[in-house]
């Protein structure tokens, strides 16, 4: 039996994200070359993307790498997570709220160490729809197909039932070779407009040969 479902990314989609420029800041404050940190630390962040790295080794590796003590280090770590978090997208959020007597709902986002636990804090995603994948969970990040294929079982939906809406734009094509649809977000009002063709059945909209079959 068909079941629609509406999977949504998390930065820039249901949490505004805009760049806070903190490592930039991190490079001055310890002098060191612009884009220092970043460079230091680059397996960091992609070792606590896909979980091959706990929270505890994150802040060890970070202490070590850039010469920080202890509240240094949190004190990085509160800039990190500040950015991350950035700020509820209240009207996307209320949105989908409504719509959990119609449809499946699920989350799929690229991740780091510990932000299940703070966005659920934060924003109580986990009542917001039935499951979250996390990339530091899964082991891997889109646009690997696997994480949507992952995400459509953890549903028990069928991947052309999906509507997978993310702003980054080699996540929505990923989405639509794993046989979604799929929507780049811009603003909420192109994405209530698609959510409810999704849920009114135009389930062709990324497909114009489905289009034809249907009219």
């Amino acid at each position: 039996m068909e079941s629609r479902c509406v999977i949504l990314d998390i930065g820039g989609v249901l949490e505004i994200t805009p760049r806070t420029g903190w490592l930039d800041r991190w490079d001055e404050r310890l002098g060191l070359p612009a884009g220092s940190a970043g460079r230091r630390l680059d397996d960091v962040w992609r070792a606590g993307a896909v979980g091959a790295i706990s929270e505890k080794e994150v802040r060890a590796q970070v202490g070590a790498r850039l010469g920080l003590d202890a509240v240094q280090v949190e004190s990085l770590m509160a800039d990190l997570w500040a950015e991350y978090l950035g700020t509820p997208n209240v009207e996307l959020i209320q949105y989908v709220r409504g719509l959990r007597s119609r449809c499946r709902l699920g989350i799929l986002s690229n991740s780091f160490v510990g932000a299940r636990e703070l966005e659920t804090a934060s924003y109580q995603f986990d009542e917001l729809v039935e499951q979250i994948v996390y990339s530091h969970e899964i082991g891997v990040c889109k646009p690997d197909l696997r994480a949507f294929e992952m995400t459509c079982a953890r549903l028990e939906v069928r991947s052309r039932d999906c509507l997978f809406i993310d702003d980054c734009n080699v996540n929505v094509e990923a989405a639509r070779a794993a046989g979604m649809q799929a929507h780049l977000f811009e603003d909420n009002e192109q994405t209530f407009a698609r959510i409810a063709a999704h849920l009114a059945g135009a389930a062709s909209l990324d497909n114009p040969l489905e289009a034809a079959r249907q009219t």
